[in-house]
């Protein structure tokens, strides 16, 4: 299974939510997480793998396989290399988590027949190696996006499941980005169809995530009588919002809660970090449930 994640604009918890979502598939199921975020590839920093930590050195990364300079883009172990205690450890009934990181320093690109050819085989490689290849994309309508909407609709790629995931954080402005990215000019629909996809059934493998969503019900939230009343009419308006722009509850596949650890430091929330009360045992919960849902068809059938 193919997953790809996207979003319209930067700051969306986009991969970090992705990073946490292939943790707890690797509890179950071998997974392989790929860095196209061509001009800033995090996930090593989220993984904790210090050297990789803003992509590779070398010119062996994702970047410059698409670019025909590496054969093989490199590959890293994060139950072996993260610098992380509880990610070394605790997971040695885990299955597979690879990430293959982005080149240090790489930036966008133009697309090609032959980097969607090499996009192509690598997808279709790890595919056969991995239960599941989690794609972390270039927020926006970006190269990459691009690039693999032309890849996933190839012959070889067409009989793969693959799985999109919008991710938004719950305002106005994030609300009506999503919707942009999906189904406005030079959107996911309109890119796909043109690359061959059945544009009914490409939105059909689309869901959005929201991320950072308040708690209405906190103490923080309900300690002051009027602003509680504000908040709540502002999350009916918020509903009333995503329903107007196609991101209602049948189109969610979840949602992620305000975490005061990931307003700090974007990492893997795991139960260690719930056992030592530093982090929400909401979080990782909302984290392990969008892992179930992504590899439960029920969820993605035909709306």
């Amino acid at each position: 299974m193919l997953v790809f994640a996207a979003s319209d604009k930067g700051g969306t918890g986009r991969s970090v939510t992705s990073c946490n979502i292939a943790y707890h598939l690797a509890q179950r199921k071998s997974v392989a997480y790929l860095d196209f975020d061509f001009g800033s590839p995090t996930a090593g920093a989220i993984f904790e793998v210090a050297k990789v930590e803003r992509g590779i050195d070398g010119r062996v990364g994702t970047h410059s396989y698409l670019n025909g300079v590496a054969s093989d883009p490199r590959q890293v172990d994060i139950w072996q290399s993260s610098s992380r205690t509880h990610l070394r450890t605790a997971n040695t009934r885990a299955h597979r988590l690879v990430l293959f990181p982005g080149d240090r320093g790489g930036a966008e690109f133009p697309n090609s027949v032959e980097r969607v050819e090499r996009c192509i085989e690598l997808f279709v490689k790890l595919d056969s190696e991995f239960d599941v290849c989690v794609v972390d994309l270039s927020s926006g309508r970006s190269v990459a996006v691009e690039m693999v909407l032309k890849a996933t609709a190839s012959t070889p790629l067409r009989s793969l499941a693959a799985r999109w995931l919008v991710f938004h954080r719950w305002t106005q402005q994030h609300i009506v980005a999503a919707h942009s990215l999906v189904f406005d000019a030079r959107g996911l629909l309109e890119v796909g169809k043109q690359a061959g996809h059945d544009q009914d059934e490409l939105l059909d493998s689309i869901r959005f995530v929201r991320t950072a969503v308040p708690n209405l019900n906190s103490h923080l939230a309900t300690d002051n009588a009027a602003q509680a009343t504000w908040l709540r009419a502002c999350d009916e308006e918020l509903k009333k919002l995503a329903n107007r722009h196609k991101l209602g509850r049948s189109r969610t596949l979840g949602q992620t809660p305000m975490e005061p650890v990931l307003q700090w430091r974007e990492q893997v929330i795991s139960d260690a970090d719930v056992a030592a009360n530093i982090a929400n045992e909401a979080t990782v919960t909302a984290f392990r449930e969008l892992a179930d849902k992504l590899t439960d068809n029920t969820w993605w059938e035909k709306l």
